[in-house]
C-alpha cells in the first residue's frame, strides 16, 4: 500500500498498511469480525472513528463503551449498543460516536489476529488522526495493587525492546516503541484526576501466564522461589514495572501502521509478594475500572478541545 494517501487531508494522518497484494482483492474479508469491503460499507459505519480502545475481555469492552456513551453525553436509555461483530463469536465491537470499543482476547496470537483486521478496517473506512490504546490488566512488581502503569516501552522476556515473529522461517525483529507523548498526556490525566497512582514504565510481554511469567502456581514448576525472586528482581532492574501478555505486538503493529498507540494496565497485585489474586472481587473490580476511566478522561479532554479548536 502507498503510505502516502491521497484520501486525506495533508495536515491529517492516515492509517498505513504495508502490503501490496491487497490491490489485487476485489474483496477483503475481515474474517474474524465477520465484516467485508463488499458486504459492508466501511467507510461510513467507522470513518468518524479518532480512538480505539482494545481490551481483552468481550464485556470489558462493551462495560467500556457504556461508560463512554456516558462521559460523552451519548447515552441513550433505549439502545443496547449492539455487537458489530455479533457474526461471529472471535471478537466483540461496540461504538459511539468516534469511540470504537474492540476485545482482542487473551496473548500475542490473539490480539494480533485482531490488530490486523483492524488495520484494514480503519485503512478501508479511510480513517485519519487515530490513537489506539489497549487497556487491561496486568501484574506488577514492586507496585501496589491498584497502580494504573502507562507503558515506556515494552520488553520480552528477557528485557529486551523487541518483537520477534517468525515469517516463512526465519526470525523478524521488530521495534516495541510507543508514543512517548501520548504517555506524558495520559499520565498528566491521571494528574488532574488525582484519584489513583499513575506511573510510566517498561512493560514485560511474555509468551505465557505461568512458567513465562515465573508463577509457582501452575501445573509444571522446574525452579524455586528464589530463581523467580532473582528473575523478576532482574525484570525491575531493567525497568520493568508490570507483566502482561499482549504489548509487545500491539507496539510493533501499530508503529507499523503509523498510529499514536498507548498501553495503560492496572496492576492487580505485586509479584513480588505472591502469584494468587486474594482481593475481594469488589476491589478487583474497581482496579480494573481504573485504566477506563483514565482513558475515558483522555478522550473528553482531547474532543474538547478539538470542539474549541473549531
Amino acid at each position: 500500500m502507498d503510505t502516502k494517501d491521497e484520501r486525506s487531508a495533508p495536515w491529517s494522518s492516515p492509517v498505513h498498511m504495508h502490503n501490496p497484494h491487497l490491490d489485487a482483492l476485489e474483496e477483503d474479508i475481515l474474517y474474524h469480525f465477520s465484516l467485508g469491503t463488499g458486504t459492508h460499507n466501511l467507510q461510513e459505519m467507522f470513518g468518524d472513528v479518532k480512538f480505539v480502545c482494545v481490551g481483552g475481555s468481550p464485556w470489558r469492552m462493551k462495560a467500556f463503551i457504556e461508560y463512554m456513551a456516558a462521559e460523552l453525553d451519548m447515552e441513550d436509555p433505549n439502545l443496547e449498543y449492539p455487537n458489530i461483530c455479533a457474526g461471529t463469536d472471535r471478537y466483540a465491537m461496540y461504538k459511539v460516536g468516534p469511540v470504537l470499543s474492540v476485545s482482542h482476547g487473551m496473548g500475542i496470537p490473539s490480539i494480533a489476529i485482531m490488530l490486523h483486521e483492524l488495520i484494514k478496517l480503519l485503512y478501508h473506512a479511510k480513517c485519519t488522526d487515530v490513537t489506539i490504546i489497549r487497556i487491561g490488566t496486568s501484574g506488577g512488581i514492586g507496585l501496589e495493587p491498584g497502580t494504573v502503569v502507562v507503558t515506556k516501552q515494552s520488553v520480552d522476556a528477557t528485557f529486551q525492546p523487541k518483537f520477534e515473529q517468525v515469517i516463512l522461517g526465519k526470525t523478524v525483529v521488530r521495534n516495541t516503541d510507543l508514543d512517548q507523548s501520548l504517555a506524558e498526556e495520559l499520565l498528566q490525566c491521571s494528574k488532574e484526576l488525582k484519584q489513583f497512582n499513575t506511573v510510566i514504565g517498561n512493560t514485560m510481554c511474555t509468551l505465557d501466564f505461568y512458567e513465562g511469567q515465573a508463577r509457582l502456581d501452575g501445573a509444571f514448576c522446574s525452579y524455586t522461589e528464589k530463581d523467580k525472586q532473582d528473575y523478576l528482581n532482574k525484570a525491575q532492574e531493567a525497568g520493568v514495572y508490570n507483566i502482561e501478555m499482549e504489548s509487545s505486538v500491539f507496539a510493533a503493529m501499530c508503529k507499523l501502521s503509523g498510529v499514536r498507540a498507548a498501553v495503560v494496565c492496572v496492576t492487580l497485585l505485586d509479584r513480588l509478594k505472591g502469584d494468587q489474586l486474594h482481593s475481594p472481587h469488589d476491589v478487583l473490580h474497581s482496579y480494573q475500572q481504573r485504566p477506563q476511566i483514565l482513558v475515558g478522561y483522555y478522550i473528553k479532554k482531547q474532543l474538547k478541545a478539538k470542539a474549541q479548536r473549531s
